[in-house]
């Protein structure tokens, strides 16, 4: 049983598809890419960030798991759109390209911090102004990184993943699982 600082529907589903008890709590945080700060760097920070903040919202009496999830072309990180013109500047971006999907997870408890990143390559269909007006009218870009959901309408867009399909959801099936796994086993000689 865990504590799962996150409000989204997706990182729900995949805990429980991978049959992880757990219990929400708050983690709000300033989602803001510092200027020095690569994309890897960010994303990372992000997922400890909510980890800790989840932590100090919890009981404290098991491990909180943070998660966060970008999306980047040629350095530019895209994440959620802010509007109509954001998404579909962001849907031009990845149009006949390669994007790289970063996931990072964060385990925490009062003594202990493991964390892990995944990376995955989702290539892009070239995609015309009408695709990308009617993708933003079914509602499905507002709340995700890159302004599409690869297990949605947006999976359309796809011509090639290379890496985890889950973690471009926003949790890596496999790698989260042997996190737990690893950080109960490491936490418990450590408290």
């Amino acid at each position: 049983m865990i504590y799962l600082a996150s409000n989204s529907p997706r990182r729900a589903e995949l805990l429980t598809q991978i049959g992880v008890s757990f219990t929400r709590v708050k983690a709000d945080i300033k989602e803001q890419r510092d200027v020095a700060e690569s994309p890897v760097q960010y994303v990372a920070r992000l997922a400890l960030q909510k980890a800790q903040a989840g932590f100090i919202n919890s009981q404290k009496d098991r491990p909180v798991l943070g998660a966060d999830t970008i999306v980047v072309v040629a350095e530019t990180v895209l994440e959620k759109p802010r509007d109509k013109t954001h998404a579909r500047e962001m849907m031009l971006i990845m149009s006949g390209a390669t994007q790289q999907v970063f996931t990072a997870i964060a385990v925490v408890n009062d003594q202990h911090t493991k964390q892990i990143l995944v990376k995955t390559a989702v290539s892009f269909k070239q995609l015309t102004e009408q695709e990308i007006s009617d993708y933003w009218h079914t509602g499905e870009p507002l709340d995700k990184a890159g302004g599409y959901g690869i297990q949605g309408i947006g999976g359309k867009f796809v011509t090639n993943i290379n890496g985890s399909y889950s973690a471009v959801v926003g949790l890596p099936l496999y790698e989260t699982d042997q996190l737990i796994k690893e950080f109960i086993k490491e936490s418990s000689y450590v408290g």
